[in-house]
This record gives C-alpha cells, structure tokens and sequence, in this order.
C-alpha cells in the first residue's frame, strides 16, 4: 500500500481525488482552486485598471464595472486568498504536530468541496444573467435594489462556501488540540501552527454572523421578508454590522496564517530560532482577540454617535500595538543571522516595509475625523491593497516557493521565482502607492469613469501599468510551475537544508500516513534539535513500529456538496415562478440529506497498513533517498 508506487490513469487520478480524505491531497485540491480563482481575480483587476487607464475609457460599460469591481473583491478575499491559506494549513499543520491526519478527515473533504461548490455556483453568475453588482461588501440598500439574480448569486454562493470554511476551522482547531505528538505542549508549537490555531477560531467566531446577514439577506431577496428594508420598518444599517463583524476578523483570518508562514521563513533562512517566540505567540492571540472589537471602524460616517466612534477608534489604535511587536521580533530574528536570500526569504524581507506602510494607513484610518474625510475615497483601497497584497499575496507567493517541495516533491525555478518577484513586488508598488494620492486628490472608490478636467489622469495610468507588471509576475509564476511538473527532478526531505520543524524530517512529499511511528518532541524546532544532537533520522520515537490505522476515502463529501449546488438553483430560481425550480430545489436536498443518511448508517472503520507494510515501505524511501543523494554528488563532481 505504499503511497506512490503504483502510477495511476488519468481517470483513476481524478477519482482518487474525488474520493480523497488525506489531508495532503486536499491541500493540493485548495492550492489548485484557489490558484484558479486567484487567476480570475487578477483578470478582474486588469479589467477594473485598463477601464481606468485613461478619463472617459469606454472598455467597460457602468453596469458591467460594477459586476467586474464586485466579483473581484468577493473572488480575491472569498476563493483565492482563504483557500490557498487553507491550502498551506493542510499541508503543513498536521506535520508540524506529528499528527496522521486532520481530527476529522471526512469533515476535510467535505469542507473542500463546499466551498469549490460554492465558488463555481457564484462564478457561474457571469453566464447566467448577470454577476452581482453591490460591492464585495454587499451592502444591503444597494442589494435590494439590484435587478436580476446576481445577488441572489452571491448569498446562496457565499453560504455553500461559507459553510465550508467553516467546517475547515472546526477541524483544524480539534486537530491542534487533540492530535500533537507526545511532548509537543502549546509553547513548543511551531508559529504556522499557532497562527492555524488563532485563525481557526476566529473562523469558529467571525463565520457565524456573516451566515445570518447572509441568511437574512436571502429571504429579503427570496420571500420577501423586511430585515433591512426601511420602508417596511427593516434596519439597513444592521448589514453593515453582520458583514463588518465577520469582515474585519477576515482580516486577521488571512494575514494571521501569512505571519505564520513568514515566521518560518525567517527562521529558517536566519539559521536560527524565532526571536522572542512567546512574544509572537500572545501577539497572535491578542491580534485574534481584539479583532473583534474593532468592526466599526468600517462604519465611522455611518453616524452610529462619537461615543461609539471613539471607542472604535481606541480599540483600532491598540491592535497596532501586538503587529509591531511581531515586527520587532522578525526584525531582530533576521539581526545577526546566517541568511540565505532565497525565493521566499526575499518576499518575506519584501513584506516587512510593505505590510507596515498598509499598518500605518490603517492607523491613520483609526482617527474618525480623518476617516470622514478619506472614507470611499482611493486612500482606502490603497490602504487595504497594501494590506491584503502586501501582507497576504506576498505569503501566499512565498510560501509557494517555500512549501512546494513539501507538497509536491519537487523545487521550483529559483532563477524564474526572482523574476516573479521583483514584476510582482515592482508592479504591486506602482499599482497601489500612487493611489494614496488619488485619494487625498478626491477621487472617490467604485467609480467606472472619471473627467479628463479632474487632473488624475497621470496618476490612473501609472497604477494602470503598475497592475500589468504584476501580472507579467503571475504569468512567469506559471511557466515556473509549468517547468517544475515537467523536469520533475525530485527533492529529499529538507531540500531547504535548514528546516527546523517536523515537516522537514519525513519525505517530500510525505507518505500518505505521515509518520510511521509518532515522533517524540523534545523542545522548540525539533528537528533542528535533533540534526544538532547528530541523529540523522532527524527523530526520535514516541512508539515502537506497530500497524497503523487510516481512514477509507469517500465520494460521499463530493455528493452532499452537489446536492446543495443543485439546491442553489432551485431556491434562486423558485422566485421567478419556474414550474421545474422547487422539483430541483427538493432533488438538491434530497440528494443532500439522502447522502448524509448514507454517511450515518454506514460504517467505515477504515483500513489498517501492517507493520510488514511499512518497514517494505521505509525500505523503498531509504532507497529513494540513497539514489537521491548519489545524484546529487555526481552532479556536483
């Protein structure tokens, strides 16, 4: 049963990862999906720039700015930046543990295919009457106001997704609570870990009111209900506080795991251990716990009273304070190390004067009076741009570089990673420093169009050839990754040469059980300390070789989740009195609640693998890695 001895068809590979519930492939099936939205993200945003490139631009028509602007937001944020996150906390965290698997495989794979259902259900809208048109935010007035299905699209999307992630917290927090390795207490934990756990539970927290806005959102427009219509004494203003109560712990959802992942970086590159790791650590869970209480500084020209904004305004103010002390620790993890400027050492080096321009804006935001100024003006996107791209895509690009060997077995160009930075880091700078300016110029947010007497003609065509150097970036990251799968040169389990943690100690990629035996942790960065102690297998055991025991893969998952996307449609289109909508609403669910009663009466105990399996197993890695080594010594003579 070894885990990649026999080469599959095509079919059975596709199959396979239907059924599968091996964390390691799902995190595959994330970095895919999210790869692809992220894709059509970025074709979005080079739309909204060549739209702006010049006054008067006639490329796209109001109506279809408006559609363009929305599904880019709720693209980026929604389906490319969570999934790729969540990509790397599949990958990484169960190893990082010494775990076999997440708490909950089954639970992973469903979680997976609800939100890649949800995600084409609403990318479906393009092709269906109409994308939604509100802004990512969805505010409500414009949201009832909107013809066609497009928001329709949005909710019932983002619930199947939502959904999802929320399933994907839920495991992963059960997963870091219960299922580490003997010795590997809360303070031993590597920081990606940490930074899984905290983001986790602020998904567990921040999911559930988006699903009630949302929730609500979906009778206004289905049944129609009145939550937020005035007229009919509804309170439109109550989105703003669902949606920013979910939207600001968001943030923190993803730039938490993206300062995860630079913190191994810059650990591993410094060969050296984490400045100030406790530090870091309550950092992070102060950052998780005063996310929630600073949503309405989003709503600062709401007119919620100068009690509340000054109290919004303090609480904005004092979450800067654990980010600077991360930055600190980064800073001085870096001072005085050996470092190696490699691919993902460059990004996170990249981030630090970036993510910390996007910080400073935000703080600037934190002064009410200032806000009501620069609130929907150009200010604000560059803000939250510098933020989410100079924070969150920056790891995401990073810790490509740095994870794929770990998921894939192979290295990615380092030579063509280089370019791709410096497209992606030039052209990122270009798009988005300039738009400071528009902002305090007065040029206000979501606007398709502006005068060629208003003077931001200059600006507007520098950030608009910014956003095509960014995309050349994205365009030589493919052909990397292209190059990669094609060579398929094959890599040893530390091809970094300075892993500190326990991913690094097993093969890349790692077999499908993860450890034979559960490794034994003796400290902070245990792989480091046993390669400093001279133990070449780079652990120690917890237990003796024995049988192991692994879940059964499931098609069951990918069932349930189909079962809701039928729904979808039947639900949406029930309003527009179609005689077939409610028939496909109850065959959705039908197919959805008749696989979960499948699942429940079921049982699958799953499969042991024999002692026998695996010593023939380690025998086939060992020679793998023998064969390895004397490729790479023959290369160098």
């Amino acid at each position: 049963m070894s885990s990649n001895s026999q080469k599959k068809g095509f079919g059975a590979t596709i199959w396979d990862y239907m059924t599968t519930v091996d964390h390691k492939k799902i995190a595959i099936l994330y970095l895919i999906s999210g790869g692809f939205f992220f894709l059509v993200g970025g074709v979005e945003a080079m739309m909204i720039r060549i739209q702006l490139m010049k006054a008067g631009n006639d490329f796209l028509s109001a109506g279809t700015y408006n559609e363009v602007l929305t599904m880019h937001g709720t693209t980026m944020i929604f389906l490319a930046a969570m999934p790729i996150l969540l990509a790397f906390m599949n990958a990484v965290s169960p190893l990082q543990i010494g775990a076999r698997d997440v708490a909950f495989p089954f639970l992973n794979s469903l979680g997976f295919w609800l939100f890649f259902f949800g995600g084409i259900f609403l990318n479906l809208s393009w092709f269906l009457g109409g994308a939604p048109d509100a802004g990512w935010t969805n505010y409500a007035s414009l949201a009832l106001a909107s013809e066609g299905h497009g928001i329709d699209f949005y909710s019932l999307g983002l619930t199947i997704s939502g959904f999802g992630t929320l399933i994907a917290g839920i495991n992963f927090l059960v997963t870091i609570i219960n299922m580490r390795a003997p010795g590997m207490t809360y303070m031993r934990m590597p920081l990606f870990t940490w930074t899984t756990f905290v983001a986790s539970a602020l998904i567990l927290l921040a999911f559930p009111p988006l699903t009630v806005g949302i929730f609500f959102m979906v009778f206004d427009r289905l049944f129609g209900a009145n939550f937020f219509d005035v007229t009919m004494g509804g309170n439109t203003i109550i989105w703003e506080h669902f949606f920013w109560i979910f939207g600001h712990p968001e943030v923190y959802i993803l730039i938490l795991p993206a300062f995860g992942i630079f913190s191994e970086i810059f650990a591993i590159f410094s060969r050296k251990r984490l400045f100030g790791y406790t530090a870091l650590v309550f950092a992070t869970i102060l950052i998780g716990f005063y996310g929630f209480m600073v949503w309405a500084h989003h709503m600062f020209t709401v007119g919620l009273g100068p009690t509340a904004n000054a109290v919004f305004a303090l609480a904005t103010m004092i979450i800067a304070v654990p980010t600077g002390i991360k930055i600190f620790n980064w800073l001085l993890t870096i001072w005085g190390g050996s470092i190696s400027f490699t691919v993902p050492m460059i990004y996170a080096v990249a981030f630090i004067p970036s993510f910390v321009a996007g910080g400073v804006t935000g703080v600037m935001q934190a002064i009410a009076p200032l806000d009501y100024q620069l609130h929907d003006s150009y200010f604000i996107v560059a803000h939250f741009h510098y933020v989410i791209v100079g924070g969150v895509v920056l790891a995401i690009l990073a810790g490509t570089h740095l994870y794929w060997p770990k998921m894939f077995g192979t290295m990615l160009s380092e030579k063509l990673g280089k370019w791709t930075f410096w497209f992606f880091f030039i052209g990122f700078h270009l798009t988005f420093f300039i738009q400071h300016f528009l902002g305090l110029m007065g040029m206000p947010r979501r606007v398709y169009t502006f005068g060629a007497d208003q003077g931001w003609d200059l600006f507007n065509a520098i950030s608009s050839a910014g956003a095509f150097f960014m995309a050349i970036g994205v365009i030589i990251l493919l052909v990397n990754v292209v190059m990669t799968v094609a060579k398929n040169e094959r890599v040893g389990n530390d091809p970094w040469g300075d892993g500190r943690t326990l991913e690094w100690a097993i093969p890349s990629p790692p077999p499908f059980y993860n450890f034979a035996q559960t490794p034994l942790v003796r400290g902070l960065d245990p792989y480091w300390i046993e390669k400093m102690e001279g133990n070449k297998e780079g652990m120690v055991y917890a237990e003796p070789l024995g049988d192991i025991h692994m879940p059964n893969g499931s098609i069951i998952p990918f069932v349930i989740s189909f079962g809701m996307f039928v729904a979808a449609f039947g639900a949406m289109y029930h309003m527009d009195d179609h005689a077939w909508a409610l028939p496909v609403l109850i065959v959705g669910l039908a197919i959805t609640f008749g696989s979960m009663l499948v699942r429940s009466l079921k049982d699958d105990l799953g499969f042991h693998i024999s002692k026998e399996e695996l010593i023939a197993d380690n025998e086939r890695i060992q020679k793998e890695a023998r064969a390895l080594e004397g490729g790479k010594k023959g290369g160098l003579k």
